[in-house]
Formats: C-alpha cells, sequence, structure tokens
C-alpha cells in the first residue's frame, strides 16, 4: 500500500479522495493549498501525489515542475487540452477531469505506482549491471594501446570495426564502446553473423511482417529496432551475405530500413560497431564483400592484438579467471603456483584469450587442492616449444621474428640500439617490436 498526497482546495474532493483511497489500504494526507504542501514536505514524502492544476496560491502544474521526479497525477474541474499536454511535458504520469470516477482514480494511481516500481527496479537492474560488468584486464602497451583508442572512440559517433583473431577480446572492446559512448544508457544489442543461417540472417537483423514467408506467424522485431537509441554489435560481419549487405548499407547510409514484407520505411537511431577476424580488404578485393560498406564501418579501424602479442597479460587474466569462476561456482579460492604461471606465459594461445578462460576454468575442475601446479596444466603446455612446428601462419611469423630480434640481441649483447643497427630498424621500432613479442632479457 502506498502513501498519497492529494492537493485540492475542495473541501469534497479532497474527502471523497481519501476515503475511496483509504478503503483500498493507502494512507492519505489531503491539502488545500500549495503553501500547506510544501510545508509538509519539509518533514516527509509520499509515494505518489494527486495535484488539483488551478489553487488559490498557484497552480499544480509549477508544484509538479519541483518534485524531482516523483509519479503524479493531475486533477482539474476545469482544465484545457493545453493544460494536459504542459502537465504531461512537466513528467505527470496521467491527467483526469472532474468529476472524477472511483474507478478511472483507482486504475489511474495502480498504474503510476507500477510504472514507478519499474522504474526504480530497472535503474537498481542497470547499476547492477555496471558493477557487474567485465573489467579490461591488461596492462600492456599494447592491450592498453587499443582500449585507450576504443575509449577515444566512444566519445563520437564515429562506426569502430574491430579487427582481430577469434577470442581476442572484440565483444568486450564493443561492450567497452557502449559503454563509453552517448547511448550507454540504451541497449547493447549483439548480433553473430556467423551463427545466424543466411537464409534468416536479413529477418533477425531487420525483422518480418506476418506472412513474409513461410512460419512467419507473427510479425517480429528486428535487432536494428530492438538497438534503436543504444548500439548494435555486429560480430563476424565479414559472414554477411551479399543481400542482407545492401540492405545494411541502407541504414548506415539513411538510418532506415524495411521489415520483411513491407515497404514501410522504419526510421532507427542506432550506434553500429562491428568486429571480424577476416581482411576484410582481401574480401574486398575477391567481390565478397562491398567496397562501400567497408568504408562505412570502417571509420575508425582498431587491430585488436592476439594474446600472444602482449604475453604478459596472460598472468594477470589468469587470476582474473581462475577467481571469477571460484566464486561463480562456490569453490574454496584457488591459485596457481610460479611454475604454472611460466608455462600459461610461455604458450602461444592460438584461440586467445577464450582459450586461456577455457583452460584456466578446465584446471581449476581438475585440480583437488588449493593450489594449480604444472601437473595439473594440460599436455599441450608442458611439452618442449620445439615439440611440434607452428599451428598457423601467423605463430609461424611471429616465432620466425622473435628468434631473429633475440639472436641480434644476444649478438649486441642486449645493447638495443647496436642490435636495431644489426636488423636494419630504428630503436623506437626495435623496442616496440620486443614489447609486442614478449620478449624478456
Amino acid at each position: 500500500m502506498a502513501k498519497i498526497w492529494i492537493l485540492d482546495d475542495e473541501p469534497n474532493i479532497g474527502l471523497s479522495l481519501r476515503l475511496i483511497l483509504e478503503r483500498e489500504g493507502h494512507t492519505i494526507r489531503v491539502f488545500p493549498s500549495i503553501g500547506d504542501l510544501r510545508a509538509g514536505l519539509f518533514q516527509d514524502s509520499p509515494d505518489l501525489f494527486l495535484l488539483d492544476v488551478r489553487l488559490p496560491d498557484g497552480s499544480g502544474i509549477e508544484i509538479l515542475k519541483q518534485l524531482g521526479g516523483k509519479p503524479a497525477v493531475m486533477i482539474s474541474g476545469h482544465g484545457t487540452i493545453a493544460d494536459a499536454v504542459e502537465a504531461i511535458h512537466a513528467g505527470a504520469f496521467d491527467f483526469l477531469e472532474k468529476p472524477l470516477s472511483r474507478d478511472r482514480v483507482l486504475v489511474a494511481i495502480k498504474n503510476a505506482l507500477e510504472a514507478d516500481r519499474l522504474k526504480a527496479e530497472n535503474k537498481e537492474l542497470r547499476q547492477r549491471l555496471v558493477a557487474e560488468a567485465p573489467r579490461m584486464i591488461g596492462g600492456s602497451s599494447a592491450w592498453k594501446q587499443v582500449v585507450d583508442q576504443a575509449t577515444l572512440a566512444a566519445r563520437t559517433d564515429a562506426r569502430v570495426l574491430l579487427l582481430g583473431e577469434s577470442g581476442t577480446g572484440k565483444e568486450l572492446l564493443a561492450a567497452h564502446v557502449h559503454e563509453n559512448s552517448a547511448v550507454k544508457d540504451g541497449p547493447f544489442i549483439k548480433v553473430n553473423c556467423a551463427a545466424i543461417p543466411a537464409e534468416i540472417l536479413e529477418s533477425e537483423i531487420f525483422g518480418h511482417e506476418k506472412g513474409a514467408f513461410t512460419g512467419a506467424a507473427t510479425q517480429r522485431k528486428g535487432k536494428f529496432e530492438l538497438a534503436h537509441q543504444g548500439t548494435l554489435f555486429l560480430d563476424e560481419v565479414g559472414d554477411l551475405a551479399q543481400s542482407a549487405q545492401a540492405k545494411l548499407l541502407r541504414v548506415l547510409q539513411e538510418g532506415e530500413f524495411h521489415r520483411l514484407g513491407s515497404e514501410t520505411p522504419i526510421r532507427v537511431t542506432v550506434r553500429v560497431v562491428a568486429a571480424t577476424n577476416k581482411d576484410l580488404t582481401v574480401e574486398v578485393k575477391e567481390g565478397r564483400f562491398r567496397e562501400d560498406l567497408y568504408y562505412r564501418l570502417a571509420v575508425m579501424p582498431l587491430r585488436v592484438p592476439a594474446l600472444r602479442e602482449h604475453s604478459q597479460d596472460v598472468a594477470p587474466l589468469a587470476h582474473h579467471f581462475l577467481e571469477s569462476f571460484c566464486s561463480r561456482n562456490n569453490l574454496r579460492p584457488k591459485s596457481f603456483a610460479a611454475e604454472t604461471l611460466a608455462l600459461l606465459t610461455a604458450y602461444a594461445w592460438p584461440g586467445n584469450v577464450r582459450e586461456l578462460k577455457n583452460l584456466v576454468e578446465r584446471m581449476a575442475i581438475l585440480t583437488v587442492g588449493e593450489v594449480m601446479t604444472a601437473e595439473s596444466a594440460p599436455l599441450e603446455l608442458r611439452l618442449p616449444k620445439a615439440g611440434g612446428p607452428p599451428t598457423t601462419l601467423d605463430q609461424a611469423r611471429h616465432a620466425a621474428e622473435r628468434e631473429t630480434i633475440l639472436r641480434a640481441l644476444e649478438g649486441a649483447s642486449w645493447n638495443i640500439s647496436a642490435a636495431a643497427r644489426a636488423l636494419g630498424l630504428e630503436r623506437t621500432s626495435l623496442h616496440k617490436r620486443i614489447r609486442l613479442l614478449g620478449i624478456q632479457r
């Protein structure tokens, strides 16, 4: 039951409303003037106001503007449409005309209280989501650089294209862009373009009308509509079918689209962040991806480094994943032995951060004690590095580059300037490659 305050200078109206609402279990106070109501606000605050528009000492609409968002229903015996419009713009939930209907009053109050409850609940959930949002873990220069760039891009309306291997954290960076943008209070909608069959992809993104195709029994909103006033994250955008690419281009150019089976344009305001593990310039050259769409998406292209390029972040990431997993599953806290962290750091991580997370959780499940020793690590981590060739072209290139730089550094007794001259590099360029490859003396 609610605490409701009534502002009305007609004693009969105040008495009638008190009788009706107290019978429903509400606690009621009646004020005949704005001055009396203001005096009461110094001592207490209700859950809901019922405010008359015209009073001897002023307008109920003016007091409405000073209530700080508290739910209010306006009542008037000779109100105009202009009064009603002004009241709604000022924040009133409803506008009732006298003589007041008991049922109409009760419905308006019930709906106003329910809307206020949902608003408070939504605020609490948003705060909880922010508190539980994934943290940007990593202190390496390679990772900090891309995070800083994403933060700067988020403050503008520029479209961001995240480029990098699978599992590097592109979705995490997309969420970071959203949380630091002007539309952070709007929805963050994700679409995995590679996981949805091509024949239903357009329906998923743009929606469809009832009867648009076999099985379309009802109208359905697409991801673009759901992301209105928020961010749409198009993961693996390089896998979009040509027909969907053409429609996506139109949305980006004109801000509107059609649901499947409809000719009525729908206008939306959406921040688009895209990601791909493909080289879109190659896809464009080979005719699989539209060049005009590429340039629309890649206003701010950001390359997300592979985990092997910032291996110094492996240990803090592993600690975070272990702590999070134990907490979620009510397990006793576990820790890594020093030799285990050394194994994790030395591994090439072809599956990147996603592989590290899965492996840490698997080790936590299989380790009986509180310390995860080297024996608890999978065999592929404990095998000597020379046990087999690199598994990807990128790994082979990085391994060869690392070996060449190490030989030059050792030949120059770790004098960076001398090693840079031997390699034909600028000193700053060599420093950058050393950091990216995780080379340590």
